[in-house]
């Protein structure tokens, strides 16, 4: 990426509300029933938070989404504004209900349920490509949930690297698990993957974290592997490099994965070494695993460097 005083970031993808019930001692099982320390509305999906983590990161952001007319897209929208985040290319679909992840979260993990809504008949019909050249970045996210923008995920890549963009694309989990090979196609105009330890091994049909670095690194420029508590390790023309973290006192991971991808992406975009950047990242994902709710833990970039310094 370019060094730039303020990139502008456009983001394209899917926007629900989260329902995170925070404090799990144990995974819930059907038939019976498990008490959590709080539950919270707020903001969800990854394209929103990466939203609103670049927004509160200091970045111009623009996004584009659809949400039904109800009660939670109405809220989305007022998040995400809150956030700093353009929504003047959200829809508002009258035919559909805005989409629903319900986060179950403990200290360590957590286990996600969606109802997908309007995040499924999101279509690239209703995208004006002509805003793409005015920005300098392009970010998407949820490949196998957003089924009706998944065909078009290679051309927008695609027109973004001609129109100067660098991209960067987090496919998240395959909830079939089926990890469909067309996602190659998209892969090739992505500068930055990220991917959790689970879904690179799953995606690259490795049995070791070495194992899917070597596939990955052989298909995009940076690929990136979240590791949770044990930090995060990437690949980039062969070299590895990782960061193992910072130690603190986790009380929602909801959306650390995220906090991660953005400030990762706006180190990147600083220009600095993919080490550096790694740790930068780290920092970020540390501060937002001790707060509740996905947005609402997204850190500022003060923030971030105060842990770095400290």
């Amino acid at each position: 990426m370019s060094r730039l005083e303020r990139p502008k970031i456009l983001v394209i993808g899917e926007l629900n509300v989260d329902i995170v019930a925070t404090g799990l001692r144990s995974a819930p099982l059907m038939g019976s029933e498990i008490l959590a320390e709080k539950c919270e509305l707020t903001l969800g999906s990854a394209s929103a938070i990466f939203a609103a983590g670049m927004a509160k990161l200091g970045h111009e952001v623009t996004f584009f989404s659809q949400v039904g007319r109800d009660h939670f897209g109405d809220f989305c929208l007022r998040a995400l504004k809150q956030s700093g985040v353009s929504t003047r290319h959200v829809i508002r679909n009258d035919k559909e209900t805005t989409g629903v992840t319900i986060a179950l979260s403990g200290k360590r993990d957590r286990a996600l349920v969606t109802y997908a809504g309007a995040v499924a008949t999101f279509t690239a019909d209703s995208i004006d490509e002509t805003v793409m050249s005015k920005h300098d970045h392009l970010h998407l996210t949820s490949y196998y949930l957003q089924t009706g923008l998944r065909p078009s995920f290679p051309r927008l890549l695609r027109q973004a690297k001609a129109a100067g963009l660098t991209t960067s694309f987090d496919p998240n989990s395959d909830p079939h698990d089926k990890w469909d090979r067309k996602i190659d196609s998209v892969l090739k105009h992505t500068d930055v993957l990220f991917l959790n330890e689970r879904e690179a091994k799953r995606l690259t049909r490795s049995n070791s974290l070495n194992g899917a670095l070597k596939t990955l690194g052989a298909k995009v420029n940076c690929a990136v592997v979240k590791r949770g508590a044990r930090g995060a390790t990437a690949i980039q023309n062969e070299q590895l490099f990782n960061n193992s973290g910072f130690k603190i006192n986790a009380i929602d991971t909801t959306g650390a994965g995220d906090a991660f991808n953005g400030a990762l992406a706006v180190a990147l975009g600083e220009a600095r070494p993919l080490g550096e950047a790694l740790r930068f990242a780290n920092a970020a994902a540390a501060l937002a695993c001790t707060r509740r709710g996905a947005q609402p833990s997204m850190p500022a970039r003060a923030e971030v460097e105060r842990l770095l310094r400290s």
